[in-house]
């Protein structure tokens, strides 16, 4: 089997590779772009994209990019690539305050795994941060990344949680997140900010996530675990997408907006799938139960069209980059936990 994308290299350009959607965006947008939290597994290929769209827009509006940047290679390759670079503690007394003003801001900073034992960090990070923010950005646009986790877990055949469905978060990860949803709704309430609030799951990597997870239980002869038996995937250069193109719809009250593809996918269908590529028989542990976390995006879509890359697609590269060796991050998305422990 051909394999699609055949390095690092080739994967940053295919998902920092904007649509013509992206640039116009950028283009009718004023000022310049601060990303906060833009050290992790989206930020950097969303800066890169981001930085590119400008190019092509002609504009001269600067792309920020603030993370503590722990590794020094991401902000020197940022920064070769136009990419203005602020690497800071966020949670550091001052620390926004320090920061330029920026009409347009994404807020990317979250913190899941590692909350059961050490959940204050959690809240922190989710909750009382984007108080914060909500604070000391409240005269700009705000688009913060959210989760499907704020949803109740869904019965299989109700289609996945529409924006309509009330949060039902099930254990203190997903309780945390809804509360930074409610701290960006305050501060649009009391500053009149615009702010759209985007509800993701699973953003698909060729280095990780849920494709990744099941790919690789399969290729290594593991039993696929079908707990949760249907999942709802989206290309992160996608995920991207839209969230550069939602700078546009922030809105007071805050906008809610469902980010993930337009298939439910069995698990076993996917791993099925994978075995196909692999030419191995999957191997499966536990019965699907009636109920999974779905999200229904069709809102999105109808704003922003159907994701670029399809499923097939994306279990095409995957299956290329886990048979060929691609590295991968080893940061397991634990899709298949039902009871909110991470």
């Amino acid at each position: 089997m051909p394999v699609a994308i055949r390095s690092e290299e080739e994967l940053e350009e295919r998902l920092s590779r904007p649509l013509a959607a992206d640039v116009e965006t950028m283009r009718s947008l004023k000022g310049d772009l601060l990303v906060l939290g833009a050290g992790g597994k989206m930020g950097p290929s969303l800066v890169r994209r981001a930085r590119r769209a400008v190019q092509e827009a002609g504009t001269r509006a600067r792309v920020i990019a603030v993370a503590r940047f722990s590794q020094g290679g991401l902000a020197r390759e940022l920064e070769s690539e136009g990419v203005e670079v602020i690497a800071s503690d966020l949670l550091e007394p001052g620390a926004l305050q320090s920061l330029p003003d920026a009409p347009n801001v994404i807020f990317m900073a979250a913190r899941k795994f590692g909350t059961t034992g050490s959940a204050h960090l959690t809240w922190a990070m989710n909750t009382y941060l984007p108080g914060l923010v909500a604070e000391r950005y409240r005269e700009s646009r705000i688009v913060a990344f959210s989760s499907g986790n704020v949803y109740p877990l869904m019965p299989v055949t109700h289609g996945g949680a529409s924006e309509a469905i009330a949060p039902g978060p099930v254990g203190e990860y997903a309780q945390s997140v809804l509360g930074r949803e409610r701290m960006f709704e305050y501060g649009s309430d009391r500053w009149g900010t615009p702010v759209c609030l985007l509800r993701l799951n699973y953003a698909i990597d060729l280095r990780y996530g849920v494709l990744v997870d099941i790919a690789r239980a399969v290729y290594e002869k593991r039993p696929v675990d079908l707990r949760m038996g249907l999942v709802n995937v989206i290309w992160q250069g996608d995920a991207n997408s839209y969230c550069l193109q939602s700078l546009a719809h922030c809105a007071s009250p805050p906008l809610l907006l469902n980010i993930t593809g337009p298939e439910t996918l069995s698990v076993e269908y996917i791993a099925r799938e994978f075995g196909c590529r692999f030419k191995l028989e999957p191997q499966f542990a536990g019965e699907p139960a009636g109920s999974a976390l779905l999200n229904n995006s069709s809102k999105a879509h109808q704003l922003f069209g159907y994701p670029s890359v399809s499923a097939g697609e994306m279990m095409d590269w995957v299956a290329g980059w886990v048979s060929g060796g691609g590295p991968l991050l080893n940061k397991p998305t634990h899709f298949q936990v039902r009871d909110g422990k991470f």
